[in-house]
């Protein structure tokens, strides 16, 4: 059975003959219920801050997993974005070769058609100096021979019915 400090300080004894002296036994059982009753107080004050220190370290464990658990999406979240950059690096970069190749290749065949174009020019070039020449050189002897009937006004009569 527990006593309560109440029960403690009521306590009420039967007197003998020879026994305690009545007002000490008294007094000690109101020290005692006093005493216990500041313990029974003291102890709800400390179950009470057992439970509020209990709730806040339940709190702080929950404060915890949750930036345990942020922490560990924000790493994931990192590394998924950095996959994705890389994937995206090598596509831009594929892209650019590519590009790069299609520019080189369009560049080479230009440059193939302008030589091809050079050629063809060049050949011109060649083919009219060739006509020019020719020319001239007809026109000089036309000129040779007009000089000589000039000199030699008789013409044979071949000559004459060439002309």
């Amino acid at each position: 059975m527990d006593l309560t400090p109440h029960e403690i300080a009521q306590k009420l004894f039967t007197k003998r003959m020879m026994g305690f002296d009545l007002q000490e036994v008294t007094d000690f059982l109101y020290t005692v219920s006093s005493q216990m009753q500041d313990l029974i107080q003291e102890r709800d004050q400390l179950k009470t801050l057992s439970k509020d220190k209990d709730r806040e370290l339940f709190e702080l464990r929950e404060r915890d997993k949750l930036l345990k658990d942020t922490i560990q999406t924000a790493g994931q979240m990192a590394e998924r974005i950095r996959v994705d950059a890389e994937r995206e690096a090598k596509m831009i970069l594929q892209e650019a070769r590519t590009k790069a190749e299609f520019i080189t290749r369009d560049a080479r065949d230009s440059i193939g058609r302008q030589f091809e174009e050079l050629t063809n020019m060049k050949k011109q070039r060649i083919q009219f100096e060739t006509q020019l020449k020719a020319l001239i050189s007809s026109h000089l002897e036309l000129m040779q021979q007009n000089s000589r009937l000039v000199q030699n006004p008789t013409l044979p009569s071949d000559d004459l019915n060439t002309i």
